[in-house]
Order: C-alpha cells, then sequence, then structure tokens
C-alpha cells in the first residue's frame, strides 16, 4: 500500500463506472482486481434525553465500514480541539511561571481534557460497533432511523442504542464500484455514492501510488504534496470524455491529520530505533546484498500510508467529503 490520492466526481452519470471500467481496461491497459464496497452509518447520542441531565449539544458518530475494520468518527462539540488546549496550556504554564514566588518550584500541571472535539479510533471486526452500544445501552441513536420513523427513531432511547444503532436501519450510505492495477505501480478505484434510498449522488476516485508510503506537504501548503500533479493527472486519465464533468479533489493537511491523531504516540518514531531481538548488535552483514546496505531503505515512521493507516487516512477523508455535502 502507497500514497493515495481521492478525487469526488460530482455530476457522474449513472453510466460513469461502466465508462471507467472501459477507459482502464482499453486505453490504460489496466487489469480489473476486485470489488470496492464501502458503508457509511450515522449516529447521533441522546444524552439530553436524560432526567436533570443538560449538554451543551449532542455528539454525533460516523462509522465506515472497509474491508474487515471499522473506521469511526466522534465529534464532540462540547470538547477543545487540540491546538486549543496546546495554547491554554502554554498560556497557563506561562502565567502559573510569571506568579511563582520561589524560582525552585515547579509550577502544577494544568487540567487536561478527557477527550478533544474529535477522536477516530479503528474497530474490528465489522459489528462489533453496533454489538457494543447494545451490550453498554449506550445513548447512540441511528441518525437515519431517527429521521426516517420519527418517533419510533427516539423509542428506545431510554433502552440506549435500541433498534436504532443494529440492523440495516442505520446503514446511511454505500459507495459500490471496482479496483483495478495499472502496471505495478498503480491501484484505482471506482465506485458510485448511493443513498439508503437507491439515489446515486456521483462517485469516488482514488489513485494509490505503491511505491511512495508516504509524502509531507511541503512548506507553506495546505494538503498540497509533491505528488500532486502526477495522482492528478493519472486520475484525469482514467476519466472518460465526458462533458462539464465536476471534479474536486479531496485533501487534508498534515496540520488536520495531526489533530485527529491526539490519542496516538507522538510520531517521527523510526522502526529502526527498535532493536531486533534476532540480531545482536555486533553482528555484520556478511551474508547480505552486498550492493545493498541496511541504511540504502527508507525507515518506516509512524503515519506512513502502509496497511491500515492507509485506509484509515481514505475513510477520513471520504467521511470528510460527504459530511461536507451533507450526504451523512
Amino acid at each position: 500500500m502507497g500514497y493515495t490520492g481521492l478525487a469526488r466526481w460530482i455530476n457522474a452519470p449513472t453510466t460513469g463506472i461502466e465508462l471507467i471500467h472501459q477507459n482502464i481496461l482499453r486505453n490504460l491497459q489496466g487489469q480489473y482486481k476486485s470489488k470496492w464496497s464501502l458503508s457509511i452509518r450515522s449516529f447521533r447520542s441522546t444524552l439530553s434525553s436524560i432526567p436533570g441531565y443538560q449538554v451543551p449539544a449532542e455528539r454525533s458518530m460516523i462509522a465506515l465500514t472497509m474491508n474487515d475494520n471499522v473506521f469511526v468518527l466522534l465529534d464532540d462539540p462540547a470538547a477543545p480541539m487540540r491546538l486549543e488546549y496546546q495554547q491554554m496550556l502554554a498560556g497557563y504554564t506561562q502565567a502559573q511561571t510569571q506568579t511563582q514566588t520561589q524560582p525552585d518550584t515547579a509550577a502544577p500541571p494544568a487540567p487536561g481534557p478527557a477527550h478533544y472535539r474529535h477522536t477516530f479510533p479503528t474497530l474490528s471486526p465489522p459489528g462489533a460497533l453496533e454489538q457494543l452500544l447494545a451490550q453498554l445501552r449506550a445513548r447512540w441513536v441511528s441518525v437515519r432511523q431517527t429521521a426516517s420513523s420519527g418517533g419510533a427513531g427516539t423509542k428506545g432511547q431510554g433502552a440506549g442504542a435500541g433498534a436504532g444503532t443494529t440492523g440495516a436501519g442505520g446503514l446511511q450510505v454505500v459507495v459500490e464500484g471496482h479496483v483495478y492495477a495499472i502496471g505495478t505501480d498503480w491501484l484505482v478505484r471506482a465506485g458510485n455514492v448511493q443513498l439508503a434510498g437507491g439515489a446515486v449522488k456521483g462517485m469516488f476516485l482514488e489513485a494509490e501510488y505503491l511505491p511512495l508510503p508516504t509524502m509531507p506537504t511541503r512548506a507553506n501548503e495546505v494538503g498540497g504534496t509533491d505528488l500532486q500533479h502526477l495522482l492528478s493527472n493519472l486520475l484525469l486519465s482514467v476519466l472518460p470524455n465526458v462533458p462539464d464533468a465536476r471534479i474536486v479533489a479531496v485533501t487534508i493537511g498534515d496540520a488536520q491529520w495531526d489533530e485527529i491523531l491526539w490519542d496516538e504516540p507522538e510520531g517521527g518514531e523510526l522502526a529502526h530505533d527498535v532493536p531486533n531481538p534476532q540480531k545482536g548488535d555486533g553482528d555484520d552483514d556478511d551474508d547480505g546484498d552486498i550492493y545493498a546496505a541496511e541504511g540504502d531503505l527508507p525507515a518506516t515512521r509512524k503515519g506512513d500510508w502502509v496497511g491500515v493507516e492507509r485506509d484509515r487516512r481514505s475513510a477520513f477523508l471520504i467521511i470528510g467529503a460527504l459530511k461536507q455535502e451533507g450526504l451523512i
């Protein structure tokens, strides 16, 4: 898995998948690999229904199922953003330092929040979230269940998750399409965005460059990368010749992604810093490749677009795009 670019074809026709299929196979000598399927559910909390309990705003939760993992984005409007808390902490530390009477006395630590506004955990297997909500009788209800059934959606609030978080009632959006390989370096995913009623709302196009696991944004750019033009050109070549096509790039800057990863260890840790138990410190590499040394390969860092981390970033971009359009 490698660095990935995502685009949204907003006004794609219903035949867009077939047009892309023919274009990749005939003109780009691509090969069909497999199906591409995502499902997205939206929930909201019902804490305000607790007698005598007041909340500034209800929380929202969006769960995207991809392969064997579920990526869950929780939004608590009452919690601070990570950057806001860091600024507040800096001001608190400075104030404590200025008011200290004894220079050798350390300032008491500032009280930290239980969580920040956004939390983005990964769950496995699919269906585990609904099971957990039901077992805990958590006060979450499906957004679509509430909107479609009116009072029936809130009937189970006293029992927690109830019927609003189980079954197909909470299935709000699905992405159905295909995965293609172009040469040995590229994977392309194309899928229609289908609402619960069956209406098609455009499609997603995703290009993955397998040789490169990461590409930090350049200075003074937001979401722009050194691979921007390469990914854009590939996605444009995949598109069929359709007049007035509306294509929007879906990106995220490094600072935005750091805000989401607040609950993880600090980045920048290198894989070669971890000792290898099968190799002593004094062992040499006489039996290895004489043309390649250990330091020739790029070090693996936390946050590289590999494995579940790549799927996680892709899921966050897809959730953000659909949320901005009001589809979830």
